[in-house]
């Protein structure tokens, strides 16, 4: 088995009596009911229904931790602050104090979201998990190269969208939804009306693919490519949300 430690993404708390009907209000999956032994992927939109963060749900014993773009965390946490109003949670942006590390090659499949003590480990599939630990007590010995575990997300089409991408796709162009991120039985959340007539009105023209990208050159997110935009790559490989 092999390892890395992760450092492109970040991780925000949410925690109190109400961080699940919260997070159930503000993001495009059914967070009501999502089972304390499984993460969910989600994303979080502006009124018209551009994404604004992607997230990876993981519940945790007081509220939830969500993991996005390191370079999205703190505007994030604040923007979502604003909508606490009257209901009794607490958003921190959290990503300096936990360290998260992915493993591959695993000899066996993490079976479900598991904590012990302060260390969750999350099922990611492809013989892949997620271990998330407060950097305090994170041990150094993974030295593996992150852009593999990069390659490997580019490769499970999971889109992580970045400053340089953010407010420029509904979930549909990075296939939110085949990958069980949106819910549309869930009732409503900032975009939801949008999303929704994208989906039932067929009115997505573009789709993100997995391509080669060009020899010997490294493309970024938000970069123009062949007509289309640049949401992530690594190893030699992007995903692009290109016209239809």
């Amino acid at each position: 088995m092999e390892c890395a430690r992760l450092s492109r993404y970040g991780l925000l708390s949410v925690q109190g009596p109400d961080a699940r009907e919260f997070l159930h209000a503000q993001l495009t999956n059914d967070i009501r009911s999502l089972s304390p032994e499984r993460a969910a992927l989600a994303g979080w939109c502006s009124a018209k229904g551009r994404l604004l963060a992607t997230f990876l749900v993981i519940p945790a014993p007081q509220g939830f931790l969500l993991q996005l773009a390191r370079d999205l965390a703190p505007a994030v946490a604040k923007r979502l602050s604003m909508f606490v109003l009257r209901s009794k949670e607490k958003i921190a942006d959290e990503s300096d104090a936990w360290a998260q590390t992915g493993f591959w090659n695993a000899d066996r499949e993490a079976p479900k979201v598991e904590w012990k003590e302060q260390v969750v480990t999350v099922p990611m599939g492809e013989k892949r998990v997620l271990r998330l630990e407060p950097s305090a007590s994170a041990s150094a010995e993974c030295k593996g190269d992150e852009e593999t575990w990069s390659l490997q997300e580019i490769r499970a089409g999971r889109p992580l969208i970045t400053a340089a991408t953010q407010d420029q796709f509904v979930p549909q162009m990075v296939n939110l939804e085949t990958l069980g991120g949106v819910d549309f039985q869930k009732g409503c959340y900032p975009g939801q009306e949008i999303v929704a007539r994208a989906q039932y009105r067929g009115q997505v023209k573009r789709r993100m693919v997995r391509l080669p990208a060009p020899q010997g050159e490294r493309l970024r997110p938000g970069q123009a490519f062949n007509g289309g935009t640049v949401v992530d790559s690594a190893g030699g490989e992007l995903l692009a949300v290109m016209p239809l």
